[in-house]
């Protein structure tokens, strides 16, 4: 059934062009990042507070620095020419974006919290925020790995592989 729209969803393997390739790429060191949040906000959970929030604190700001030219390789260039064939105000482009603005709403509302964050129970509940957003970032590496890359994959032509490759390499 190569014509049907369930050949899209990633079901069997697919080799992906080298822009895709390169999305994908990230993820590792992204999640290896996002393993390393989740275990401070373990910590941080067993009463190791102080050391642990403070070292939370800067491993956000680094994770975010990493996260951010990742998001707009993916929102710029990638998402928009998936659109036009999928469209983006409903279906995987709308899951996506969706999932992308809840995780960096999270990781923003930990930031702004840090800063003035002084009460034992409020940095807890500050560092909760982070690990909400390994979890929807976590299972949404997952998704654009077995779903939405292999669908790309099959959805863009050659050209547009060649141009999605191009503009991601100016974002740095």
């Amino acid at each position: 059934m190569s014509g049907c729209m369930s050949s899209f969803g990633g079901m069997s393997p697919v080799e992906l062009s080298k822009g895709l390739n390169q999305l994908k790429s990230e993820h590792p060191s992204l999640l290896a990042q996002l393993e390393g949040l989740f275990t401070l906000t373990q910590r941080i959970e067993a009463d190791e507070i102080e050391k642990n929030f403070e070292e939370l604190i800067s491993k956000v700001n680094e994770f975010k620095e990493a996260l951010d030219p990742h998001s707009e390789r993916e929102e710029g260039v990638l998402f928009p020419m998936m659109g036009v064939y999928i469209g983006t105000t409903s279906g995987p482009i709308a899951v996506m974006e969706y999932e992308h603005d809840q995780a960096k709403a999270k990781i923003h509302e930990f930031l702004e919290k840090a800063d003035s964050t002084q009460i034992v129970e409020e940095k807890k509940n500050s560092a909760e925020l982070v690990k909400d957003a390994y979890y929807i970032l976590t299972e949404h590496f997952a998704k654009e790995e077995n779903v939405l890359f292999p669908m790309a994959e099959r959805m863009l032509s050659d050209d547009e592989k060649e141009e999605l490759y191009q503009k991601i390499q100016e974002i740095k």
